[in-house]
């Protein structure tokens, strides 16, 4: 019972992080109606930010975590206007390619600065306490991501149904040219949502990378690719599709390595994707939509 709940535990704080980076995915397909492949790139860069300030700059935690989010969300909304805004008009394969380019771009870039030695990310940086609940421990880490899991998720929430820019942003997602002719600035509104996003991923990285404490310019592929499956899963524009997305993902990768096979892990999380689609092509959350001809 208690490697269960073990296993339960580690799951939804693996889960947490996949639905954080989710979340960046799912808002920036609602509204932009684009798949970003960068993303995962962005948690890497985050992540590295974030290290240089622990290790080589002495800041504190806190500062180091918001100093990424800043970087972060500068170079979201520069990969926005560079990359993807003249692509506005193009095909779906168009900006699909150059999504991966920019992918590419961004780990090279980091392997030039950063080397391709793996780093290790200090401990310390959110491992201060543990709890212990009977023969259960719970590490600080644990605690933190799941609670920084929600509150996000809460936040997301109440910012899209109760702000100004929240509402201008479901307003896009729902007719872009609509938006426009109602006054709304789409491609300011855009770049807001690639800000949020990529901010969003400097806090995944971090949490990532105090977890799992290795550092490279691949880190954030896999947890990237994980997490557009995540919001996939969930239901891609949907945030608590996405939150729903990430927890199961989290859970049944860690069940499945834990009493079906280490090895097969990853395949048994693209396994029960397919099936859920299989069954409800949408997603868990996700609503058919009607396109016009």
């Amino acid at each position: 019972m208690m490697i269960f709940l073990d296993n339960l535990i580690n799951g939804l704080s693996l889960g947490s992080i996949y639905a954080i980076i989710a979340l960046g995915y799912t808002m920036v397909y609602g509204i932009a109606k684009m798949l970003n492949f960068a993303h995962g790139d962005i948690i890497m860069v985050g992540a590295y930010i974030a290290f240089c300030g622990l290790q080589y700059w002495n800041l504190p935690p806190v500062v180091a975590m918001l100093m990424a989010m800043v970087v972060c969300t500068l170079l979201g909304i520069t990969i926005e206007g560079l990359a993807y805004r003249p692509l506005r008009q193009a095909t779906s394969l168009a900006v699909l390619i150059t999504a991966i380019g920019m992918s590419y771009l961004l780990q090279n870039l980091a392997l030039m600065i950063w080397g391709a030695n793996p780093k290790s990310f200090p401990g310390t940086f959110i491992n201060s306490f543990t709890l212990h609940l009977g023969r259960l421990t719970i590490s600080s880490a644990t605690l933190i991501t799941i609670l920084a899991n929600v509150v996000i998720m809460i936040a997301l929430t109440l910012f899209t149904s109760r702000t100004k820019i929240g509402k201008a942003m479901r307003c896009v997602s729902e007719d872009r040219g609509a938006a426009q002719l109602m006054g709304i600035n789409v491609n300011r509104t855009i770049s807001i949502t690639f800000a949020i996003g990529s901010a969003l991923a400097a806090v995944a990285g971090v949490l990532l990378c105090s977890s799992y404490p290795i550092l490279q310019p691949t880190t954030g592929s896999m947890p990237g690719i994980k997490a557009f499956t995540a919001a996939v899963f969930g239901g891609i524009g949907s945030i608590p599709g996405a939150m729903l997305g990430g927890i199961l993902l989290g859970v049944i990768e860690i069940f499945g390595k834990a009493y079906i096979s280490t090895a097969l892990g990853d395949a048994i999380v693209f396994a029960v994707l397919i099936i859920v689609l299989l069954v409800k092509p949408t997603g868990l959350l996700g609503k058919p939509v009607r396109e016009k001809v």
